[in-house]
């Protein structure tokens, strides 16, 4: 069974940064893509970035430029920066990966940018 943990979300005004980190309970060596993925209130949750294991990533639309997501799979951990906040990204953001054809979520760290 794998647990994702996400932590680093928060107030912030417009224009500000933050950095959400993602703690994966096994070895992030061997499992290929990792996502974030972010659900405003009444909206679908919907794809941010994504980064394979060798480091290619892809991002939405929206973040590009902004966002930039990252992984350490020594430390077991997947990280998603995101400066110029704007209050469109309030939301909750969440860590995600496939596993040996499993799907696993963490429990979503709550963004709030202010205007």
């Amino acid at each position: 069974q794998v647990q994702l943990v996400e932590s680093g979300g928060g107030l912030v005004q417009a224009g500000g940064s933050l950095r959400l980190s993602c703690a994966v309970s096994v070895s992030t060596s061997s499992i290929d893509a990792i996502d974030w993925h972010r659900q405003a209130p009444g909206k679908q949750r919907e794809l941010v970035a994504t980064i394979s294991t060798v480091g290619r990533t892809d991002y939405a639309d929206f973040v590009k430029g902004r966002f930039t997501i990252s992984r350490d799979n020594a430390k077991n951990m997947v990280y998603l920066q995101m400066n110029s906040l704007k209050p469109g990204d309030t939301a909750v953001y969440y860590c995600h990966l496939h596993d040996w054809g499993s799907e696993y979520w963490g429990q979503g760290t709550q963004v709030t940018v202010s205007s």
